[in-house]
């Protein structure tokens, strides 16, 4: 029989509500199987990226079988719009605990407006939406001036508090969204995480592929606040129409997704729904030498093959 101490008690002396303490810890740690450096599906996805200019991170889970993959899984990435998915929760926990209402109106002004994706930057100043279609654009069609309107609304640390009451040490929002190309706003409406010094370099978050796989993992299992919220915010996800990541090969499956881009980045996260199971997925591929804004962008379409593969074989 295996004998293992928690300090300096053995587990065969140990009462059996230590032992059951013990167990709720260690059972997801014995339920996941994750790839090794000797599994095919792990050695195919390295063999992909082999020669790729850039670096390429990635976390998928099965969440019915608990199977799951990696590479560089744990190590700190730029989110670019990803991050949005993070607010999303944290003001899904807001609503929820009656600090906040979808029904609110938020008024759109110069103050908030910023270029980039979305469409209410061509919105007349005075204008008003509720704080439930600002949530809707900040993930449909990743608006960036929706997203600043919600961080004015609850503030970044906010969603900071949310993500470490989740358990979650790396995934952090920093800022506000300055726009994108030559038409930047000063950074403003910093987190106190934001105003280190050596997170300046993630832009507006930061987060890891693994931490990413399980607040979609979390959403799945509808405990990001309760089951209903978790069904929305899915549903939203669903939504969104950025499909040239994950979402690009996978046909008529379902995907729930969010995506982001920076000049030398591509990313995207996101649950599929296969016939073997739900398959969770980030992927960030940053470091590009070329800057391409086009569907066709390499970071893509690599993010859209190794997902391809995944869904195919991580059962």
């Amino acid at each position: 029989m295996l004998a293992m101490t928690i300090g300096s008690v053995s587990l065969r002396q140990a009462p059996l509500a230590v032992l059951a303490i013990c167990w709720l810890v260690m059972a997801p740690l014995l339920q996941a199987t994750p790839a090794s450096a000797n599994d095919p599906l792990e050695t195919r996805l390295r063999r992909m990226t082999r020669g790729f200019q850039g670096t390429v991170m990635l976390h998928a889970r099965n969440l019915d079988s608990g199977r799951e993959v990696s590479i560089d899984a744990d190590r700190p990435v730029r989110t670019a719009s990803t991050i949005k998915l993070p607010i999303a929760c944290a003001l899904a926990a807001e609503v929820a605990a009656g600090r906040a209402s979808w029904d609110e109106p938020l008024v759109v002004d110069h103050t908030a407006k910023v270029s980039g994706s979305g469409v209410l930057a061509e919105y007349a100043d005075g204008e008003v939406v509720s704080l439930r279609t600002a949530r809707n654009l900040m993930i449909v069609v990743s608006d960036n001036t929706a997203t600043n309107l919600i961080i004015t609304r609850i503030r970044a640390d906010t969603v900071n508090e949310f993500m470490a009451e989740l358990g979650f040490t790396a995934t952090r929002s920093m800022r506000k969204i300055r726009g994108d190309g030559a038409r930047l706003k000063p950074a403003e409406g910093w987190s106190r995480e934001g105003e280190k010094e050596e997170n300046k370099r993630f832009g507006i978050g930061r987060s890891t592929p693994r931490e990413m796989t399980r607040l979609l993992e979390l959403l799945e299992q509808g405990e990001i606040v309760d089951a209903a919220s978790s069904k929305e915010l899915l549903e939203v996800l669903e939504r969104q129409q950025y499909k040239d990541g994950i979402g690009r090969k996978t046909g008529d499956l379902r995907v729930a997704s969010k995506s982001g881009s920076l000049d030398a980045l591509r990313s995207d996260v996101g649950i599929v729904h296969t016939k073997h199971g739900r398959i969770a997925i980030a992927i960030t591929v940053d470091d590009m030498p070329q800057i391409d804004y086009s569907p066709d962008n390499v970071g893509n379409k690599l993010i859209a093959d190794l997902s391809a593969v995944l869904v195919e074989e991580l059962k």
